[in-house]
């Protein structure tokens, strides 16, 4: 059993994160694990559509894509530099939409480094708006449709950053610990990433998709999601690393749990309305 922890403790630095190269061109895992993620999400609406919703289309599905990728790419990436990174991008703005930076070689190639969630989720949350406006979709219903399937894909994105060796969690003496080679040397740490794959991912999906025709669940699966994946989240923290820019914000907690707080209350905020809103609609008609 020992040389199998001895093993699993040192399984990051055994993983290669680049699949191939074309001179100084990599295709990475971390990039592919997002394309099947979207695929993955995609092919659960898909089944929704043809066997449980037919309000819809699998057209107007294909459409939302197009813009839902958008919010993730936009939002992603705006939320990392507004929530983690403010004021570096306020010195280099131009990094903000451009992968290069100026160093004392001149100007190098960097690519994107920094991507958040919670401004991923904003950036999604912000296109099923426009889109339910522009195409006059039920925005609660259309939500229903397409949020239970969401947990899934993204831990294809949270195990991209494992693979990546990137988010590594804080450390630890645990037997489940790992060495990151971004990590400090020699340090054992907690794998928060999988810990997220499993809660945030895969516990999460079961759960509302467990959920998703009960009827308290009706043009509430959003308000489920804020919750479950904040609660998720909000506890993962402790064990995952914090930035190294920022550290914990208020007393112990950081940005990402004060994000998840924030979605937590949301989401019980619309669970607080919708139940108003249900009860006034039975008073005027009872």
């Amino acid at each position: 059993m020992s040389s199998f922890w001895q093993w699993w403790q040192h399984l990051p630095s055994k993983i290669d994160p680049v699949i191939f190269s074309l001179g100084h061109f990599q295709v990475r895992w971390y990039g592919v694990m997002y394309i099947i993620a979207f695929v993955v999400v995609y092919l659960l609406i898909k089944y929704r559509v043809k066997s449980e919703s037919a309000e819809y289309d699998m057209v107007t599905i294909e459409r939302f894509f197009s813009w839902a990728i958008a919010g993730v790419l936009i939002g992603g990436r705006l939320g990392y530099v507004f929530f983690y990174n403010a004021g570096y991008y306020l010195m280099h703005p131009l990094e903000i939409v451009l992968p290069f930076s100026a160093g004392s070689h001149g100007i190098e190639f960097t690519g994107y480094s920094g991507m958040s969630y919670h401004g991923g989720m904003l950036g999604v949350a912000v296109a099923f708006v426009l889109f339910a406006r522009k195409y006059r979709v039920n925005f609660f219903r259309f939500t229903d449709l397409i949020v239970p399937a969401i947990p899934l894909g993204f831990m294809f994105g949270r195990f991209g950053c494992f693979i990546n060796g990137m988010l590594y969690g804080r450390p630890t003496q645990v037997a489940w610990g790992m060495y990151f080679p971004m990590g400090s040397a020699g340090l054992l740490r907690h794998p928060s990433q999988l810990y997220e794959v499993f809660f945030e991912g895969l516990v999460l999906f079961f759960i509302l998709w467990a959920i998703r025709k009960k009827r308290f669940a009706q043009n509430a699966m959003a308000a489920y999601y804020l919750i479950g994946y904040g609660v998720f989240r909000f506890g993962i923290e402790f064990f995952r690393q914090p930035d190294v820019q920022l550290g914990t914000v208020v007393s112990i907690f950081t940005m990402g749990q004060i994000l998840s707080f924030g979605m937590i209350v949301f989401g019980f905020t619309i669970l607080f309305l919708k139940r108003k809103y249900s009860l006034r609609l039975v008073t005027k008609t009872s």
